[in-house]
Parts: C-alpha cells; structure tokens; sequence
C-alpha cells in the first residue's frame, strides 16, 4: 500500500509540469494499491484548477479506482492537527499532516511525493517508535 502526495498528482495529470515523465514513469512501475486523503485531493484540484483536462483526468483516476480515498475521522483530524503543531518550527500543511496519520492508521510507511525536504523530516507512529517515510519519488 502506497500513500499519494499532492504533488505526483498535478505531475501525473498536467503534462505541462516538469515532473510529468518522472511521475507517470514511477507511477508505471507501482504494483501496490494506492491511497490518498481528501485533503491531499482538495490541493491537488485547487492546484490543477477545477475546469482543466488535468483535474477532469485526476477525477477519472478516482473515479476509476487507480486511487482509494482513505477518510478522516474526528481522532485523526486531532492527531493531523497534533502534528502541525509538533512540526510548527517548519509548518506542516493539512495535506502532508493527514498522510502521516493515514499511514500510522494503515501501517504504512510508503509515500509517493515530490516533496523530499518535509517527508523526510516527518516520522509516522509505530507505538511509542517513529518511523522514516519510506518516499517513493
């Protein structure tokens, strides 16, 4: 199981990123199933801009299964804020925050993500052990 970021998202589906042949190349090589966070998809389509093939191709992607939304509940949204507070020295977005507990809930360590300075600084809680984001880029 593999948790997607924002930004392989806006790669994948907006040919115009520079990180479009990395993203869909990485992404041919993936066998593991893929989740995401509504968070994550709500700054992937603000990114994409709602009108433009690129978010029109990101919904057909969800859509169609190539993507599993993992949900929040309320003990997660106060374990994502927990998080942007104990990150406050170098600010931790919703998106990024809800990835961490998504992967601490489904015993994960996988993230594909364009943004290596934050991951690897952020740990996932395995009990009273964090954990290295094993980052898929």
């Amino acid at each position: 199981m593999i948790l997607v970021d924002t930004g392989p998202f806006v790669a994948l589906f907006d040919p115009q990123d520079a990180e479009h042949g990395r993203c869909r190349e990485i992404l041919s090589t993936i066998r593991d199933t893929l989740f995401t966070t509504i968070p994550v998809l709500t700054e992937a389509f603000h990114l994409l801009t709602p009108n433009s093939i690129g978010a029109d191709r990101l919904r057909d992607f969800v859509v169609n299964g190539g993507v599993s939304p993992w949900f929040m509940d309320h003990a997660a949204i106060a374990r994502a804020f927990e998080l942007m507070e104990q990150y406050g020295d170098h600010p931790m977005d919703l998106a990024d925050a809800s990835l961490i507990v998504a992967a601490e809930s489904l015993r994960t360590t996988k993230i594909f993500t364009l943004d290596l300075a934050d991951f690897q600084r952020y740990r996932i809680r395995r009990g009273h052990r964090p954990m290295k984001v094993d980052i898929l880029n």
